[in-house]
C-alpha cells in the first residue's frame, strides 16, 4: 500500500477542494471545511490517491475510522476498496466508517455479510428549501416571520449586517469569548463545543486561505451575531457550519440566518443544510421549527469478520 496521510493543515486546503463536489452528497461533509473545523476533534489525515480521490484517515475513542472516499461516483467502489484494503493490511484492523454519506451508501450496495450499515440517526442532517428560508413567507414560518419583523422593529437604525474578512477576526474572538462565558448547552458536549469553537479560531487564523463566507449582525457598532458557510455547486446547496447570536435578542437568529442566505449566496441556491443536532433535543427543536423538507442521512459502516 502506497497511501501517505498527513495531518490536514490550513496550507492543504488548495489541494483538497477539488475532490470535493465530484459525486452528488446533500451532507454537511460534502464541503471542506466541516473536515477542518473538527480536524482536531478527529485527529484528522488526508491522502490523495492517483490524483483522482481522497482519503481520509480519523480517530474516535482511541480507534481509528475513515470517511467516504471524495472522488466520481464512478470511481467510488474502486477507492472504498483501497481504503478498505489500507485498514485491513497497513491498520490490521477493520474498516470503519462513521459518517457516511446516504448517496454513497445506496450506491456501493454493500453486502450486508461483509459490511454492517447502520443509520445514525442523530447524525442526520436538516435540509431546507433555501427560497423559504430567504423569505419566511408562508403559514408554517409566520412565527419565524413575526421574530424578525420584531427585531427590524425594535433595533431599527441601530443593525448593521456585514460581510467578515479577516478585518473581522477580533470582533468573532471577542463575541466567541462572551458566548462561550454564557453558553447553554448539556454538559455531556462541552467538549465538541470547545473542539467547535477551535475550529472557528483556526478559520479566523488562516482566514486569507479559506473560501468560506462569512457575515455578522452588528447593533450598535457591537458584533451581536455572526455565521460562517459554505458552497456546494453540485447540490446547489448552500452548508451552513457555524451559526451563533446573542440569545437574548428577539428576532436575532431569524435576522442573520435569513440576511446571510441573501447577501452571501449569490449563485443559484436550491437547498441550505443546516447541519445536524447531535442528539440535543433542544437544537433539534429549533431545527425542526424552520421545518426541514428532507434530511441528509448519514450511516455507519462497519466491516465483518476481520
Amino acid at each position: 500500500m502506497n497511501l501517505q496521510f498527513k495531518r490536514l493543515e490550513a496550507q492543504d486546503i488548495d489541494k483538497i477542494i477539488p475532490f470535493y463536489g465530484l459525486r452528488p452528497n446533500k451532507a454537511c461533509d460534502s464541503v471542506y471545511l466541516d473536515s477542518f473545523i473538527w480536524r482536531e476533534y478527529y485527529n484528522v489525515q488526508y491522502a490523495i490517491s492517483d490524483n483522482r480521490a481522497l482519503l481520509f484517515l480519523m480517530e474516535k475513542d482511541g480507534e481509528p475510522f475513515s470517511a467516504m472516499p471524495m472522488c466520481r461516483e464512478e470511481d467510488l467502489t474502486h477507492y472504498f476498496q483501497e481504503i478498505t484494503d489500507y485498514f485491513n493490511q497497513v491498520l490490521k484492523k477493520p474498516l470503519r466508517i462513521y459518517i457516511a454519506d446516504e448517496d454513497a451508501v445506496k450506491y456501493l450496495n454493500l453486502d450486508p455479510e461483509k459490511f454492517d450499515v447502520r443509520e445514525e440517526e442523530d447524525l442526520k442532517d436538516y435540509l431546507y428549501d433555501a427560497q423559504a428560508m430567504r423569505t419566511l413567507a408562508g403559514k408554517k414560518l409566520h412565527k419565524k416571520k413575526n421574530h424578525l419583523n420584531s427585531f427590524l422593529r425594535e433595533y431599527e437604525g441601530r443593525y448593521e449586517y456585514r460581510t467578515l474578512y479577516c478585518s473581522g477576526r477580533d470582533d468573532v474572538l471577542e463575541f466567541l469569548d462572551k458566548w462561550w462565558e454564557n453558553k447553554v448547552e448539556s454538559p455531556e458536549y462541552e467538549r465538541q463545543l470547545e473542539y467547535e469553537v477551535m475550529g472557528v479560531h483556526d478559520i479566523l487564523k488562516n482566514c486569507t486561505m479559506h473560501h468560506a463566507r462569512m457575515a455578522g449582525i452588528y447593533i450598535d457598532g457591537k458584533l451581536k451575531a455572526f455565521t460562517i458557510g459554505t458552497y456546494n455547486a453540485l447540490e446547489k446547496m448552500a452548508v451552513i457550519h457555524i451559526e451563533k447570536a446573542d440569545p437574548n435578542i428577539k428576532g436575532l437568529y431569524q435576522f442573520i440566518n435569513q440576511q446571510f442566505l441573501i447577501h452571501a449566496y449569490t449563485e443559484e441556491l436550491v437547498l441550505v443544510n443546516r447541519e445536524d443536532d447531535v442528539g440535543m433535543e433542544g437544537l433539534r427543536q429549533a431545527k425542526m421549527s424552520y421545518y426541514p423538507i428532507g434530511f441528509a442521512r448519514k450511516y455507519g459502516v462497519i466491516q465483518k469478520g476481520f
